[in-house]
Protein backbone atom coordinates (compact mmCIF):
# COMPACT_ATOMS: atom_id res chain seq x y z
CA UNK A 1 0.00 0.00 0.00
CA UNK A 2 1.37 3.52 -1.05
CA UNK A 3 1.60 6.31 1.28
CA UNK A 4 -0.70 8.84 -0.03
CA UNK A 5 1.94 11.61 1.24
CA UNK A 6 4.48 10.90 -1.41
CA UNK A 7 2.22 10.64 -4.09
CA UNK A 8 2.74 14.16 -5.53
CA UNK A 9 6.65 15.19 -6.23
CA UNK A 10 7.45 18.79 -5.70
CA UNK A 11 8.95 20.68 -8.71
CA UNK A 12 12.49 20.48 -8.26
CA UNK A 13 13.33 24.17 -8.98
CA UNK A 14 9.83 25.51 -6.38
CA UNK A 15 8.70 27.97 -6.69
CA UNK A 16 7.97 28.66 -9.91
CA UNK A 17 6.25 32.31 -9.57
CA UNK A 18 8.53 34.34 -6.49
CA UNK A 19 6.63 37.69 -5.13
CA UNK A 20 10.04 39.52 -5.20
CA UNK A 21 10.27 39.36 -8.55
CA UNK A 22 7.25 41.63 -9.24
CA UNK A 23 7.40 45.19 -7.88
CA UNK A 24 4.64 46.72 -6.23
CA UNK A 25 2.87 42.83 -5.65
CA UNK A 26 2.48 42.31 -1.93
CA UNK A 27 0.85 39.03 -2.41
CA UNK A 28 0.93 36.19 -5.20
CA UNK A 29 -1.41 33.10 -4.14
CA UNK A 30 -3.84 30.49 -4.57
CA UNK A 31 -3.62 29.76 -9.05
CA UNK A 32 -6.13 28.02 -10.93
CA UNK A 33 -4.68 26.23 -14.32
CA UNK A 34 -5.86 25.41 -17.42
CA UNK A 35 -4.47 24.28 -20.94
CA UNK A 36 -5.94 26.06 -23.92
CA UNK A 37 -4.28 24.95 -27.02
CA UNK A 38 -1.03 24.97 -26.86
CA UNK A 39 -0.83 27.28 -24.03
CA UNK A 40 -0.71 27.01 -19.76
CA UNK A 41 -3.14 29.50 -18.80
CA UNK A 42 -3.01 30.14 -14.68
CA UNK A 43 -4.93 32.91 -12.93
CA UNK A 44 -3.11 34.33 -10.07
CA UNK A 45 -4.16 35.97 -7.19
CA UNK A 46 -2.52 39.01 -6.17
CA UNK A 47 -2.42 41.94 -4.17
CA UNK A 48 -0.75 45.09 -4.55
CA UNK A 49 1.13 46.76 -1.66
CA UNK A 50 -0.99 50.34 -2.57
CA UNK A 51 -4.58 48.46 -3.26
CA UNK A 52 -6.84 49.12 -0.07
CA UNK A 53 -9.32 51.52 -2.44
CA UNK A 54 -10.85 52.33 0.74
CA UNK A 55 -12.19 49.29 2.30
CA UNK A 56 -9.71 49.51 4.88
CA UNK A 57 -7.90 46.39 3.80
CA UNK A 58 -6.31 44.94 1.24
CA UNK A 59 -8.24 44.45 -2.25
CA UNK A 60 -7.06 41.59 -4.54
CA UNK A 61 -7.09 41.06 -8.34
CA UNK A 62 -6.74 38.40 -10.53
CA UNK A 63 -3.96 38.38 -13.45
CA UNK A 64 -3.24 36.14 -15.96
CA UNK A 65 0.29 33.79 -16.34
CA UNK A 66 0.80 32.13 -19.69
CA UNK A 67 3.43 29.64 -20.69
CA UNK A 68 4.34 27.20 -23.51
CA UNK A 69 5.88 24.33 -21.18
CA UNK A 70 3.86 24.70 -17.59
CA UNK A 71 6.95 25.85 -15.92
CA UNK A 72 8.31 28.96 -17.04
CA UNK A 73 4.73 31.60 -16.72
CA UNK A 74 4.88 35.15 -17.93
CA UNK A 75 2.72 36.78 -15.58
CA UNK A 76 0.39 39.91 -16.59
CA UNK A 77 -0.03 43.40 -15.41
CA UNK A 78 -3.48 43.48 -15.97
CA UNK A 79 -6.70 42.75 -13.89
CA UNK A 80 -8.60 40.43 -15.64
CA UNK A 81 -11.67 39.69 -13.11
CA UNK A 82 -13.99 42.15 -12.81
CA UNK A 83 -18.14 42.88 -12.12
CA UNK A 84 -20.40 45.60 -13.18
CA UNK A 85 -20.43 48.00 -10.39
CA UNK A 86 -24.49 48.59 -10.86
CA UNK A 87 -25.38 44.72 -10.61
CA UNK A 88 -28.13 44.42 -8.39
CA UNK A 89 -27.66 47.98 -6.96
CA UNK A 90 -24.53 46.43 -5.14
CA UNK A 91 -22.16 49.29 -4.67
CA UNK A 92 -19.24 47.50 -5.60
CA UNK A 93 -17.57 43.88 -5.71
CA UNK A 94 -13.97 43.33 -4.51
CA UNK A 95 -11.04 40.84 -3.68
CA UNK A 96 -11.68 38.76 -7.11
CA UNK A 97 -9.37 35.68 -5.46
CA UNK A 98 -9.20 32.25 -5.35
CA UNK A 99 -10.78 31.43 -8.84
CA UNK A 100 -11.84 27.93 -9.77
CA UNK A 101 -11.76 27.46 -13.71
CA UNK A 102 -13.64 24.75 -15.82
CA UNK A 103 -14.09 24.16 -19.37
CA UNK A 104 -17.24 23.00 -20.66
CA UNK A 105 -17.34 22.80 -24.36
CA UNK A 106 -15.86 25.27 -26.09
CA UNK A 107 -16.21 27.67 -22.75
CA UNK A 108 -13.89 28.66 -19.90
CA UNK A 109 -16.18 29.17 -17.21
CA UNK A 110 -14.83 31.14 -14.04
CA UNK A 111 -16.42 30.88 -10.46
CA UNK A 112 -14.46 34.06 -8.12
CA UNK A 113 -15.10 33.88 -4.37
CA UNK A 114 -16.37 38.09 -4.28
CA UNK A 115 -16.50 40.43 -1.71
CA UNK A 116 -19.08 42.92 -1.52
CA UNK A 117 -18.89 45.78 0.55
CA UNK A 118 -21.09 46.20 3.83
CA UNK A 119 -23.19 42.77 3.08
CA UNK A 120 -22.19 39.59 3.94
CA UNK A 121 -19.26 37.92 1.98
CA UNK A 122 -18.03 36.08 -0.14
CA UNK A 123 -20.29 34.91 -2.55
CA UNK A 124 -19.27 33.13 -6.08
CA UNK A 125 -19.37 34.82 -8.99
CA UNK A 126 -19.67 33.17 -12.61
CA UNK A 127 -18.26 34.42 -15.58
CA UNK A 128 -16.96 33.42 -18.72
CA UNK A 129 -14.29 33.45 -21.78
CA UNK A 130 -13.46 31.73 -24.86
CA UNK A 131 -9.97 33.15 -25.56
CA UNK A 132 -8.60 34.87 -22.24
CA UNK A 133 -8.41 37.93 -23.91
CA UNK A 134 -11.86 38.92 -22.93
CA UNK A 135 -13.85 38.04 -19.71
CA UNK A 136 -17.99 38.10 -19.75
CA UNK A 137 -19.35 38.66 -15.68
CA UNK A 138 -22.45 36.15 -15.73
CA UNK A 139 -24.15 36.41 -12.21
CA UNK A 140 -24.14 36.24 -8.91
CA UNK A 141 -24.53 31.60 -8.38
CA UNK A 142 -24.31 31.41 -4.82
CA UNK A 143 -25.84 32.78 -1.21
CA UNK A 144 -23.22 34.12 1.07
CA UNK A 145 -20.93 32.80 2.66
CA UNK A 146 -19.68 30.46 -0.42
CA UNK A 147 -16.19 30.77 -1.06
CA UNK A 148 -14.42 28.05 -3.68
CA UNK A 149 -17.92 26.63 -5.52
CA UNK A 150 -15.99 24.82 -8.52
CA UNK A 151 -18.24 23.66 -11.46
CA UNK A 152 -17.99 19.81 -13.03
CA UNK A 153 -17.16 20.03 -16.19
CA UNK A 154 -20.15 18.74 -17.92
CA UNK A 155 -23.94 17.86 -17.46
CA UNK A 156 -24.34 14.58 -14.96
CA UNK A 157 -27.85 13.27 -16.04
CA UNK A 158 -29.13 16.47 -18.22
CA UNK A 159 -27.93 18.45 -15.40
CA UNK A 160 -24.81 20.72 -14.34
CA UNK A 161 -23.30 20.80 -10.72
CA UNK A 162 -21.26 22.15 -8.94
CA UNK A 163 -19.60 21.91 -5.58
CA UNK A 164 -19.91 24.74 -2.65
CA UNK A 165 -17.99 25.38 0.32
CA UNK A 166 -20.48 27.73 2.39
CA UNK A 167 -18.91 29.39 5.20
CA UNK A 168 -16.16 31.91 5.46
CA UNK A 169 -13.59 33.36 7.51
CA UNK A 170 -13.56 31.44 10.73
CA UNK A 171 -16.73 29.79 10.37
CA UNK A 172 -16.61 25.73 10.34
CA UNK A 173 -16.76 25.48 6.59
CA UNK A 174 -17.79 22.18 4.58
CA UNK A 175 -18.44 21.06 1.25
CA UNK A 176 -21.93 20.87 -0.13
CA UNK A 177 -23.51 20.19 -4.21
CA UNK A 178 -25.89 22.02 -6.02
CA UNK A 179 -27.57 21.59 -9.86
CA UNK A 180 -28.76 23.55 -12.53
CA UNK A 181 -30.36 23.50 -16.04
CA UNK A 182 -29.02 26.53 -17.00
CA UNK A 183 -25.98 27.42 -14.70
CA UNK A 184 -27.55 30.64 -13.28
CA UNK A 185 -30.80 28.84 -10.96
CA UNK A 186 -29.20 26.31 -8.46
CA UNK A 187 -31.02 24.11 -6.25
CA UNK A 188 -31.20 20.36 -5.28
CA UNK A 189 -28.49 21.34 -2.22
CA UNK A 190 -27.19 18.41 -0.90
CA UNK A 191 -24.56 18.37 1.66
CA UNK A 192 -21.16 15.42 0.94
CA UNK A 193 -18.79 15.96 3.16
CA UNK A 194 -17.94 17.60 6.63
CA UNK A 195 -14.38 18.83 7.97
CA UNK A 196 -13.00 16.69 10.58
CA UNK A 197 -13.09 13.35 9.31
CA UNK A 198 -8.66 13.21 9.70
CA UNK A 199 -6.85 16.14 12.30
CA UNK A 200 -5.50 18.01 8.70
CA UNK A 201 -9.20 18.98 7.85
CA UNK A 202 -10.49 19.46 11.57
CA UNK A 203 -11.80 22.99 10.82
CA UNK A 204 -12.41 23.37 7.49
CA UNK A 205 -12.48 21.66 4.39
CA UNK A 206 -12.76 22.94 0.10
CA UNK A 207 -13.21 21.60 -3.30
CA UNK A 208 -11.90 22.38 -6.71
CA UNK A 209 -13.36 21.89 -10.41
CA UNK A 210 -13.95 17.92 -10.53
CA UNK A 211 -11.87 15.71 -12.62
CA UNK A 212 -13.88 12.90 -14.52
CA UNK A 213 -11.65 9.25 -14.29
CA UNK A 214 -13.04 6.04 -14.90
CA UNK A 215 -13.34 5.40 -11.41
CA UNK A 216 -15.05 8.49 -10.49
CA UNK A 217 -14.63 12.43 -9.96
CA UNK A 218 -11.59 12.89 -8.48
CA UNK A 219 -11.38 16.12 -6.53
CA UNK A 220 -8.23 17.90 -4.47
CA UNK A 221 -9.39 19.03 -1.83
CA UNK A 222 -7.98 21.59 0.96
CA UNK A 223 -8.16 21.20 4.90
CA UNK A 224 -7.30 23.61 7.39
CA UNK A 225 -6.19 22.38 11.13
CA UNK A 226 -6.24 24.81 13.53
CA UNK A 227 -4.01 23.66 16.71
CA UNK A 228 -2.86 26.50 19.61
CA UNK A 229 0.17 27.37 17.03
CA UNK A 230 -1.88 28.76 14.11
CA UNK A 231 -3.62 27.22 10.78
CA UNK A 232 -2.37 24.82 9.03
CA UNK A 233 -3.03 23.99 5.45
CA UNK A 234 -3.08 20.84 3.53
CA UNK A 235 -4.09 19.31 0.16
CA UNK A 236 -5.91 16.17 -0.03
CA UNK A 237 -8.27 13.97 -2.05
CA UNK A 238 -11.86 12.83 -2.66
CA UNK A 239 -13.78 10.58 -5.15
CA UNK A 240 -17.28 11.11 -6.12
CA UNK A 241 -19.45 8.41 -7.65
CA UNK A 242 -19.70 9.18 -11.41
CA UNK A 243 -23.75 9.05 -11.61
CA UNK A 244 -24.73 10.44 -8.41
CA UNK A 245 -21.50 12.99 -7.42
CA UNK A 246 -23.08 13.88 -4.00
CA UNK A 247 -21.99 10.36 -2.66
CA UNK A 248 -18.12 9.91 -1.36
CA UNK A 249 -17.27 6.85 -2.82
CA UNK A 250 -13.31 6.78 -1.82
CA UNK A 251 -10.90 9.54 0.37
CA UNK A 252 -7.34 9.52 1.39
CA UNK A 253 -7.63 9.45 5.19
CA UNK A 254 -3.92 11.37 4.58
CA UNK A 255 -2.97 14.80 3.32
CA UNK A 256 -1.10 14.86 -0.16
CA UNK A 257 0.94 17.46 0.64
CA UNK A 258 1.63 19.61 3.55
CA UNK A 259 3.41 22.93 3.58
CA UNK A 260 7.13 20.80 4.82
CA UNK A 261 8.94 22.95 2.68
CA UNK A 262 11.08 26.45 3.82
CA UNK A 263 9.02 28.85 1.18
CA UNK A 264 5.37 26.42 1.95
CA UNK A 265 6.10 27.41 6.12
CA UNK A 266 6.94 31.36 5.78
CA UNK A 267 5.77 34.49 3.95
CA UNK A 268 2.70 36.29 3.84
CA UNK A 269 0.02 33.51 5.34
CA UNK A 270 2.74 30.85 6.95
CA UNK A 271 2.27 27.28 6.80
CA UNK A 272 -0.03 27.07 3.85
CA UNK A 273 0.05 25.10 0.74
CA UNK A 274 -3.83 25.58 -1.33
CA UNK A 275 -4.87 24.62 -4.62
CA UNK A 276 -7.81 25.84 -6.73
CA UNK A 277 -7.54 22.72 -9.22
CA UNK A 278 -4.95 20.45 -10.92
CA UNK A 279 -4.37 19.36 -14.16
CA UNK A 280 -4.67 15.60 -15.27
CA UNK A 281 -3.65 13.31 -17.83
CA UNK A 282 -5.09 10.35 -18.76
CA UNK A 283 -2.75 8.66 -21.43
CA UNK A 284 -0.05 10.28 -19.72
CA UNK A 285 -1.66 8.80 -15.98
CA UNK A 286 -0.31 12.33 -14.54
CA UNK A 287 -1.49 14.83 -12.57
CA UNK A 288 -0.26 18.52 -12.24
CA UNK A 289 -1.18 20.21 -9.19
CA UNK A 290 -0.40 24.27 -8.85
CA UNK A 291 -0.87 25.37 -5.86
CA UNK A 292 0.15 28.58 -3.50
CA UNK A 293 2.64 28.91 -0.66
CA UNK A 294 2.38 30.74 1.86
CA UNK A 295 0.82 33.79 -0.37
CA UNK A 296 4.12 34.52 -1.57
CA UNK A 297 4.33 32.03 -3.93
CA UNK A 298 3.52 29.71 -6.68
CA UNK A 299 4.33 26.11 -6.76
CA UNK A 300 4.03 22.76 -8.95
CA UNK A 301 3.62 19.27 -7.77
CA UNK A 302 3.20 16.26 -10.14
CA UNK A 303 2.32 12.40 -9.30
CA UNK A 304 0.56 9.36 -11.26
CA UNK A 305 -3.17 9.69 -11.40
CA UNK A 306 -3.86 6.31 -10.96
CA UNK A 307 -1.87 6.13 -7.78
CA UNK A 308 -4.58 9.26 -6.60
CA UNK A 309 -7.06 7.61 -7.75
CA UNK A 310 -6.53 4.09 -5.85
CA UNK A 311 -5.31 6.29 -2.58
CA UNK A 312 -8.95 7.37 -2.42
CA UNK A 313 -10.56 4.12 -2.65
CA UNK A 314 -8.35 2.39 -0.59
CA UNK A 315 -8.51 5.51 2.01
CA UNK A 316 -4.24 5.54 2.33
Amino acid sequence: MKDATNILKRYENNPILHVKNYPGIAQLYNPSVVKYGDEYIMLVSVVEHAATQGYGRDVGQTRIARSKDGVNFTLSDKNFIYAPKDLYGMELYHHFIDNRITKIDDTYYIITPVMVKGFQSPVGMLGKTKDFESYEPIDIITAPKNRGASLFPEKINGKYYKLDRPGGGYDLCDIWISASEDLVHWGEFKPVLNPGYRFWNVSKIGPTPPIKTSKGWLDIIHGVFTPSGGRTYYLGAILLDLEQPWRVIGKTNSYILAPVEEYEKHGNCDNTVFACGAIADNQKDEIVVYYGACDNYICMAKGKLSELIDACIEQI
